[in-house]
C-alpha cells in the first residue's frame, strides 16, 4: 500500500513531491523515487548520517554534475538529497569487461579531482592517517594480534609513508568502486554515493582496489592490479597499494569489533602487505 504524497520546504525556498516506491539497492540509506514539482524524475535518498556521508551534499555541489549525480536540494538537518535519478541505473561492476571497467572508473575519478577553497567543509586525508596510526596498533592488541607480525609491520610502513602528502589536495572519495558508479542517460556513466576528503590523488585508487581484488585475493593479482589503477589514475602504484593495504588492516579491527568475520579483510592484508 502506497504512503501519502509527501512535499517538504527545501532550504531556500521551492517544493518536490515524490512517491514512496522503494528504489535501488541501498544499505545505509532510505531511498525512494522522486518526482519534482515540474513532472521530472527525481530520487530522495535519505541516509544514516556519519562521519563519512554528512558532506555527501557538499561534494555533489562541488561536482555540479560533472561525473556526478545532479544534486538538486540538500536538507542539512535530516540530510535528505533530492537528485538526479540515474537510469538504466545499471553499476559498472556489471560490466562483461572487466579491464574496460577499471578504465572507465578510473577515467572518472580522474575527471571527479577538482580543487577546493581553502574554507572547504571536507575532512582532511592527513588527519585520517594520523588516526590510523593510533588506532590500528590499539586494535591489533585489543584483539590478540590477529594481522601476522610481518603482515603488520608492512601496514605500519605503509601508514608511515602516507603521512606524507604526494603531490596537492583535491576533492577525493574514500567510496570509490564500481557498485557506486551507474549507468545514465545524461552520461554513460555517473557517480553516486561519494563520502568525500581532501587529499592527495591517490588516496582514490585505494578502495577501487580493495573492491577489484575481492575476486582474486592473491598477491600477484594486488601488484597488477595496483599497477592498472594507479596507471589508470595517473598516480605512483605504490601508494595506491599502501591505501588498500591500511583500510584493509583498518578493516580488520572494525569487524572484529562488530563481532563479523575478519577473513576478507585478512586475506586482503595478505594480499597486499
Amino acid at each position: 500500500m502506497g504512503c501519502p504524497r509527501w512535499s517538504p520546504t527545501w532550504p531556500g525556498g521551492g517544493s518536490s513531491g515524490w512517491d514512496s516506491r522503494s528504489y535501488g539497492g541501498g544499505t545505509h540509506s532510505l531511498v525512494l523515487a522522486a518526482t519534482r514539482a515540474d513532472g521530472s524524475p527525481a530520487l530522495l535518498k535519505v541516509p544514516v548520517l556519519d562521519d563519512e556521508n554528512r558532506h555527501e551534499a557538499d561534494a555533489l555541489r562541488a561536482y555540479a554534475g560533472d561525473g556526478a549525480a545532479l544534486l538538486y536540494a540538500a536538507d542539512p538537518e535530516s540530510g535528505a538529497l533530492l537528485m538526479e535519478r540515474l537510469e538504466p541505473g545499471t553499476p559498472l561492476m556489471d560490466h562483461p569487461d572487466r579491464g574496460r571497467a577499471i578504465d572507465v572508473a578510473c577515467g572518472l575519478l580522474r575527471r571527479l579531482r577538482r580543487p577546493v577553497p581553502a574554507d572547504h567543509p571536507f575532512p582532511r586525508v592527513p588527519a585520517l592517517v594520523r588516526h590510523w596510526a593510533a588506532t590500528l596498533p590499539a586494535g591489533q592488541a585489543r584483539h590478540g594480534e590477529p594481522v601476522p607480525a610481518r603482515e603488520l609491520a608492512s601496514v605500519l610502513a605503509a601508514v608511515e609513508s602516507l603521512r606524507v602528502p604526494a603531490g596537492l589536495d583535491v576533492l577525493v572519495n574514500r567510496d570509490a568502486h564500481l557498485l557506486n558508479i551507474l549507468a545514465a542517460e545524461r552520461e554513460p556513466w555517473l557517480l553516486i554515493d561519494p563520502k568525500p576528503l581532501v587529499g592527495e590523488a591517490a588516496f582514490d585508487g585505494g578502495w577501487l582496489l580493495i573492491d577489484l581484488l575481492l575476486r582474486d585475493l592473491s598477491a600477484g593479482q594486488a601488484r597488477g592490479l595496483a599497477a592498472r589503477v594507479g596507471g589508470g589514475l595517473g598516480v605512483d602504484a605504490g601508494r595506491v597499494r599502501a591505501w588498500a593495504l591500511v583500510r584493509s588492516a583498518e578493516n580488520v579491527y572494525w569487524d572484529l569489533d562488530q563481532g563479523d568475520d575478519p577473513a576478507v579483510s585478512l586475506a586482503l592484508v595478505a594480499a597486499l602487505a
